[in-house]
């Protein structure tokens, strides 16, 4: 006799938003309502030379309230396409940029 599993709609999201990626990045814009840029660096290794080189990819991402400002540090989250060129999601700000 097998026993069926139930699972709720709570653990399948948990497990759905557990597999989702994270990048933590840096605003460079936030000209666009609802909407900001992040730069993510990653670092790589050269295959032949063996040297470290820093790459930047910017990302949209969708700040629902406006609350980032260029300079600040933030969490951001994959999600499912919200606009053309947007498909992420900010989740939290790690860090404020000091404002002069």
């Amino acid at each position: 006799m097998s026993e069926v599993q139930e699972t709720t709609a709570t653990e399948v999201e948990e497990r759905h938003q557990a597999s989702r990626t994270q990048k933590v990045g840096t605003v460079v814009s936030d000209k666009m309502e609802k909407t900001v840029v992040v730069s993510v660096d990653f670092v790589r290794r050269h295959p032949l030379y063996n040297k470290r080189i820093t790459r930047t990819n910017k990302f949209f991402a969708h700040d629902e309230n406006g609350v980032c400002k260029i300079g600040d540090t933030v969490r951001i989250e994959e999600c499912a396409p919200i606009s053309k060129r947007k498909r992420w999601i900010v989740r939290e700000v790690l860090e404020r940029a000091v404002q002069v």
